[in-house]
């Protein structure tokens, strides 16, 4: 079976940092779900969850009569993604804790969506299989995942190069693949998917945004980083405050992960 071995540190910590990727992809991933038009009254799963922010909008997007089912393997992100979908007063949706590379539900759906789990794991493809056979005729699978490589600075950045380095360094000593995004396509293939359909945004700031969440993601991978000796605590400690310096600064432009967009469908 796949395994997935997530680099960035979860828990509270961990919630903090999926709300600030959500103010960042949020506008594009609702954007992506709008355009695919998902009918209401219908069944979800989105696999590997976290937070629970996709897995809202897709519960708005099929409507009381439809149901939607987040699934991840933390149990307090989970906890708090349930506690809140009841203050937003959603009743169609519910949240597992489940292993996704293991997971075999007990029912089908009409949708599956992934974001940014793909790229964590050893196996993509088989998980891309299983999914299928849980998908109706007709169904689709959504999917939005990175290519690591995207990052860019202007002036250039030897911190931001580093971070990427060791982002990147931490992902593939676990089996994962930072830059999958150009993969999809072909993965959706070899998993039997036609009508595949692809679109790529670049997110890019200023102030905030973007900028902040690099920073971010490299101070919640910082155990992982001291772990497998890519760098010593003061040398992470000094790229953290180089990038926390170029990323406050206006003057900056900072530039993340390229983010494709790549769905399918279940045609039998």
């Amino acid at each position: 079976m796949s395994e997935c071995s997530y680099v960035i540190e979860g828990g509270v910590t961990g919630r903090d940092r999926l709300r600030l990727l959500s103010e960042v992809m949020g506008p594009e991933s609702r954007r992506l779900l709008a355009q695919i038009r998902i009918a209401p009254n219908t069944r979800c799963v989105d696999l590997g969850c976290g937070g629970g922010d996709v897995t809202v909008e897709l519960a708005r997007a099929v409507g009381p009569a439809g149901k939607v089912i987040g699934i991840d393997t933390d149990t307090v992100v989970l906890d708090i993604a349930r506690k809140e979908a009841m203050e937003l007063g959603l009743k169609n949706i519910s949240f597992e804790c489940h292993d996704v590379t293991r997971w075999e539900p007990r029912e089908d759906f009409d949708v599956v969506y992934a974001r940014f789990l793909l790229t964590h794991l050893s196996d993509p493809l088989e998980v891309l299989v299983n999914a299928r056979k849980h998908l109706r005729p007709g169904g689709l699978v959504i999917l939005e995942d990175i290519d690591f490589r995207g990052h860019f600075a202007e002036p250039d950045c030897p911190a931001l190069q580093r971070s990427v380095d060791l982002y990147s360094a931490t992902v593939k000593n676990r089996g994962g693949d930072p830059d999958i995004g150009p993969r999809l396509p072909a993965l959706l293939r070899d998993a039997g998917y036609q009508g595949i359909r692809m679109q790529m945004f670049h997110p890019t700031a200023l102030e905030g945004g973007i900028k902040h969440l690099i920073c971010v993601t490299l101070e919640t991978i910082s155990a992982r980083v001291i772990e497998d000796a890519l760098a010593t605590p003061s040398e992470l400690q000094e790229t953290i405050d180089e990038l926390d310096a170029f990323a406050r600064d206006p003057r900056t432009v900072l530039g993340g992960p390229r983010v494709f967009q790549v769905w399918g469908q279940n045609v039998r």
